[in-house]
């Protein structure tokens, strides 16, 4: 049998297991799930190194699912493998005190095979069908704890999921009708021979919708800081590093196959995505709640990586740096995020708080936390040579670099990318300055109530969550001083699936430029953390939430839209329809005009005898009667007269002639008149006689 099905139904399988489990034994039910995350991470991995493959079931709902591993797809399931298999470490020690594990665990492995089934599909028919199934499985992880927060913030998931996914499908219904494919190696082919059209663009923003929610993109993103806060620290890990890796891996076949060099979509979503990238990080600097800061991180990062598909889009064919620096940062993030949501999990376990004045200084005395959370904090803060963030953004930055050197070679406007590499330092500074924040707060500060409580927790966790901890964030370091070894190998495979050729030359991670930027971005958070964060969000050593919480765009447009605006305007028209029957409108205006309009087509011809009769077919004013002949021979005698005239004061003043012409030619057409009727008559009659002879000729001859 195939492999990547079984790596999709084996977790699915085991999960319907896990609920038998969970009646004999909780260390039963836990020991399925970390067991079935580890097979299928080495699954995984035997797939990957074997080259991959292809399965398809035909005819499944009409369309077929298509899975396939090459490159991209199968090494990002064995992050996503990984992933689920430290987090399966770590959820028993975290969920010990917790209710309804067995829940939880169902849905944890329901996602995990849903999630596979999304990276490694191959069309978008298979990635929408697995996409909604993690959705949907996914929301119990935001409303596992039950509280009104978490029920809100699950709610506002499912909402976000519900909507985009509708807007997604309904974008590939318009896909297939215009290019009759979905499969990503056909919809290239399809769109190129289509020649693209207004129809098209509209489908591929309704398809993008459905990810970028997934991803957490503005204007779409306003689950995700809501949902983090609330979902158990494992939830939250995968949530962050893969779930929203989902939306932005349908991001990636949009830009690559069906928008591929469209100037007009990439400079759209490199708005979106600077806008994503900047208020991400904004959120993080204002916020007092640790998994909410690394929530708002995760929805900055997600910027970071639009920025790149955006230079992808943008620079065509020469857009390999910007998918190096994409597909790099996307690794870099899912392993991040799952080291410090992970930390913040032990932080909530045993402060049992959140708030950083409640769990400021829990972590003086605890080397191995120190060490993990140091270690994503100078990732994602991208401190070289041992963050990894810094090799992926700065590959960002220079794809950003490259495109402006190219516009401004040509002669093209090319201030505004210069404007998105300023708000792409200005957005890597805020980062620094959001993660010195936590990491003095948590590890260096005092707790003024609290710090002998906390220094006493030597046994703060189990040590399977140690391995999970530490294990997860061991990579990081290498993966930030050896770049060559492992990211950009993890970069050249995928290649292929962005669409862009692998780089013909070495990349310079290390070079001049590259630290110039990461400098310039390490002294912004330097100046943003002393000169703001600390006078401003704090007061006496204690933090400030200054964000205004009117600002939050779900309860500032998208509940108004949905649950007053729209509906109101519904009742305005329904009720407007309702009340027409007996509305003056519909018993006196519109019989009125229907009247009117009926009475003016019926007097039509009337009325254009009428007009014809006043102009064309009009009488004739009849003249004058002239005193003598016709009024040709009296004007004509007129004129002679007055010629006699003239010549008798002249030249003939001894014989003048007469001036009475009127009268001798009204004569002279009267006696020619009466001649020509004379001889008329006299010809008629000759006729006459000839055809009476002729006739009688005939009859004799006829005898």
């Amino acid at each position: 049998m195939p492999l990547l099905p079984v790596v999709i139904l084996l977790p699915m399988l085991m999960a319907a297991i896990c609920v038998l489990a969970g009646r004999v034994g909780n260390a039963l039910r836990d020991a399925i799930v970390s067991l079935t995350g580890a097979v299928v991470f080495a699954l995984c991995v035997y797939i990957a190194v074997q080259g991959g493959g292809a399965f398809t079931i035909p005819a499944f709902c009409g369309f077929g699912l298509t899975l396939k591993a090459d490159g991209f797809r199968s090494l990002y399931a064995c992050i996503a493998a990984f992933m689920w298999m430290m987090s399966g470490f770590f959820t028993p020690d975290y969920l010990r005190h917790g209710h309804a594990r067995t829940r939880y665990s169902f849905f944890n492995l329901m996602t995990l095979g849903a999630t596979l089934g999304v990276f490694l599909s191959d069309d978008l028919y298979t990635t929408f069908v697995f996409f909604e199934i993690m959705s949907f499985t996914s929301y119990v992880w935001v409303a596992q704890e039950e509280t009104p927060g978490a029920l809100k913030a699950a709610a506002t998931y499912l909402a976000v999921a519900v909507i985009g996914g509708l807007t997604t499908l309904m974008g590939l219904f318009l896909l297939y009708f215009h290019l009759g494919t979905l499969s990503f190696d056909g919809l290239q082919e399809a769109m190129a021979a289509s020649g693209g059209s207004t129809v098209l663009t509209v489908a591929t923003w309704l398809t993008l919708v459905g990810f970028a929610g997934k991803a957490g993109m503005f204007p779409v993103h306003i689950w995700l800081p809501k949902a983090h806060p609330v979902a158990p620290a494992p939830a939250s890990a995968l949530l962050s590093g893969i779930l929203t890796k989902s939306g932005i891996f349908g991001l990636i076949v949009i830009c690559s196959r069906l928008m591929p060099g469209n100037a007009a979509f990439g400079n759209a979503l490199l708005v979106l995505a600077c806008i994503t990238m900047f208020l991400g990080a904004l959120l993080a600097l204002f916020s007092t709640d640790l998994k909410r800061t690394l929530a708002c991180s995760s929805m900055s990062q997600i910027g970071f990586i639009a920025v790149g598909l955006s230079m992808m889009v943008l620079l065509g064919e020469h857009g390999s740096l910007a998918a190096y620096g994409t597909v790099m940062h996307m690794a870099n993030h899912s392993l991040i995020k799952l080291v410090l949501f992970m930390c913040a999990g032990v932080v909530y376990m045993n402060a049992h708080s959140l708030d950083l004045n409640e769990i400021r200084g829990f972590g003086r005395k605890k080397p191995l936390l120190h060490i993990a959370f140091f270690l994503g904090a100078t990732s994602i803060a991208c401190i070289p040579p041992i963050g990894s963030g810094y090799n992926s953004k700065s590959l960002l930055h220079e794809a950003i670099l490259e495109l402006i050197h190219e516009l401004e070679a040509h002669g093209h406007m090319w201030w505004p990318y210069k404007a998105a590499e300023i708000l792409f330092l200005i957005s890597g500074g805020l980062t620094v300055a959001y993660m010195i924040k936590l990491y003095i707060c948590i590890f260096w500060q005092k707790n003024p109530t609290r710090q002998a409580e906390y220094d006493e927790q030597y046994h703060y966790m189990k040590p399977l969550s140690a391995v999970a901890i530490l294990g997860s964030a061991v990579v990081l370091p290498f993966l930030g001083a050896m770049p060559e070894r492992f990211l950009q190998w993890f970069a050249e495979q995928s290649m292929h699936f962005f669409g862009q050729h692998t780089s013909s030359h070495a990349i310079p991670y290390f070079g001049a430029a590259n630290l110039e930027g990461a400098a310039i971005s390490i002294g912004i958070g330097l100046v943003v953390y002393l000169l703001i964060c600390r006078p401003l969000l704090m007061k006496k050593g204690a933090y400030l939430n200054r964000w205004p919480e009117k600002l939050d765009l779900e309860t500032l447009l998208y509940q108004p839209l949905l649950m007053k605006w729209l509906p109101g305007a519904c009742d305005l028209l329904v009720g407007t329809l309702a009340r027409l029957p007996d509305s003056k409108l519909v018993r006196v205006v519109i019989p009125g005009i229907v009247t009117g309009v009926i009475r003016f087509v019926a007097e039509i011809p009337e009325n254009l005898v009428l007009l014809g009769r006043k102009t064309v077919f009009s009488h004739r004013r009849t003249r004058e009667p002239v005193p003598v002949g016709t009024p040709v021979t009296y004007a004509l005698g007129m004129v002679l007269n007055k010629v006699a005239t003239l010549l008798n004061r002249t030249l003939l003043r001894r014989k003048p002639m007469r001036t009475d012409f009127e009268v001798v030619l009204a004569a002279s057409w009267h006696e020619l008149r009466e001649d020509t009727r004379t001889l008329t008559v006299s010809v008629s009659f000759g006729l006459l006689l000839l055809c009476l002879g002729l006739l009688v000729t005939c009859l004799y001859l006829m005898q």
